[in-house]
C-alpha cells in the first residue's frame, strides 16, 4: 500500500453519504479559520490507499470519522476531540473530555454513528465541494 508523504496537512476521513458527516465537514469547514485540515471520504480510491486495511476492511468502518496527521492515525472521539483542538471559537475547550476514559467516550461515539443514517438520513453519492472549497478535498 503506497502512502501520500507530499501531503503535510492533517486528513480527516469521513462518511461522503452520511448527512450528519457531511453537515460536520461543513461545520469544520467554517471553524477552520487557518485551514489546517484536508478533506475525504472514506469511500474514495485515496483512503483505500492510505489508510490502513484494518480500519477499511469490515462493515463498521464507515461508521468512524478518522483523522491522520504523518503516522499518527485517531478515530472516533479522539478524532472529534484532536480536530476541536484546532477550530476557532470555544470549541478547543470541547478537548477537555479527554479526560473522560475512552471506552465511554466511544461508547456514546457509535450509539450515534449506528443510528446516525436513522436520524440524520443519506446522501446517493458523496458530496461535492464548491468549487472555492476543492482544493481542501483529496479525490
Amino acid at each position: 500500500m503506497g502512502t501520500d508523504h507530499s501531503i503535510k496537512k492533517p486528513i480527516i476521513f469521513f462518511d461522503g453519504v452520511c448527512n450528519l458527516c457531511n453537515s460536520s465537514i461543513q461545520f469544520i469547514l467554517k471553524k477552520d479559520k487557518k485551514e489546517r485540515f484536508l478533506f475525504a471520504s472514506l469511500q474514495s480510491g485515496y483512503a483505500k490507499q492510505n489508510l490502513p486495511y484494518y480500519l477499511l476492511g469490515d462493515k463498521n468502518s464507515l461508521q468512524s470519522i478518522i483523522l491522520k496527521d504523518g503516522d499518527t492515525i485517531r478515530k472516533k472521539s479522539s478524532a472529534v476531540l484532536e480536530i476541536s483542538k484546532s477550530l476557532s471559537g470555544l470549541l478547543p475547550l470541547l478537548y477537555i473530555f479527554i479526560i473522560v476514559p475512552i471506552f465511554l467516550r466511544d461508547w456514546v461515539y457509535d450509539i450515534v454513528a449506528r443510528n446516525r443514517y436513522k436520524w440524520f438520513g443519506e446522501k446517493d453519492q458523496c458530496m461535492i465541494p464548491s468549487p472555492e472549497l476543492r482544493n481542501r478535498f483529496i479525490d
